[in-house]
């Protein structure tokens, strides 16, 4: 056990300046920063988000709806690059008081729609579209269990283990070991759930497999915090199948560069399905 002497102050004070490379993402209060204007494209759908876990699952969904041909999910992509503070401009607060990625904004509503809250974003678009959630009572019920568990669980997997293990500048044992045993019993949740299923929440592919992919699915194939060999995660076969037929569509294999600034392919701004071509991603158009 690492050694650890700190003792929290009666009253907690905002150490801005040892925030470091954080602190343009990470402060106690909300509201804009600055003034500055959100760009609008040509679509209907406005996205604002970065290529995260939770800015891909959008971008998965967005493609997938425009793979089956609904021309009405035409969207541009914008990035907004949270290291710098973009989600703290008066233009994104406006969209998403939160000043979180991702943002939606349905500009062929009147007036427009904002949606935030990226599970919230993925029912909204799937309720509008009439895809990937299904109507029936009971089959709808059993997709948002796992939507919301997913919702509920991925910051144990990204501010929690993630976090301590990967980004920390201490590595703290205890810490580490808190959220390693969570985020290994979340595997063993999904593992034992996929061992009865083809997908996550049944034998449909939904909204549930396109949230819970960017996390777990990238986790267990080694593309998340370099700790697929610490949490065994070969170990987890039924994952590990569903992770890869997952990746291996081509709407998830285009979703998920988009609004990226990192990898060998990435796609930091997509307005135009011939973004795509460059990687022998296009749509069939």
């Amino acid at each position: 056990m690492s050694e650890n002497n700190y003792q929290p102050p009666k009253v907690w004070q905002w150490d801005q300046q040892g925030a470091g490379s954080w602190s343009k993402i990470n402060r106690p209060i909300s509201g804009a920063t600055h003034e500055a204007a959100l760009p609008v494209g040509k679509h209907p759908l406005q996205l604002y988000s970065m290529g995260t876990p939770n800015g891909q699952k959008v971008t998965i969904l967005l493609e997938e709806l425009l793979a089956l041909g609904d021309s009405g999910a035409e969207y541009d992509a914008h990035l907004i690059r949270i290291s710098e503070g973009d989600q703290f401009s008066s233009g994104f607060v406006a969209v998403n008081p939160n000043s979180k990625i991702p943002a939606l904004l349905d500009r062929s509503e009147t007036p427009a729609v904002r949606v935030f809250e990226s599970g919230n974003i993925l029912v909204y678009l799937a309720e509008k579209f009439g895809h990937f959630l299904p109507q029936a009572r009971g089959a709808r019920a059993e997709t948002l269990n796992w939507l919301f568990w997913l919702q509920g669980s991925a910051p144990y997997i990204g501010g929690g283990f993630g976090h301590f293990y990967h980004y920390a500048p201490e590595k703290i044992e205890y810490a580490i070991n808190r959220f390693a045993m969570e985020a290994k019993r979340q595997l063993d949740v999904l593992d034992r759930q996929l061992a009865q299923h083809r997908y996550i929440a049944g034998e449909e592919y939904s909204i549930a497999d396109m949230a819970i992919w960017p996390w777990y699915g990238v986790l267990v194939q080694g593309g998340l915090y370099e700790a697929a060999e610490f949490l065994d995660a070969a170990s987890y076969k039924n994952l590990q199948r569903w992770a890869q037929e997952i990746g291996e569509r081509p709407a998830v294999q285009r979703g998920r560069i988009v609004n990226r600034t990192w990898g060998e392919q990435s796609l930091p701004e997509r307005h135009d399905a011939t973004d795509f071509d460059p990687f022998g991603l296009n749509q069939v158009r």
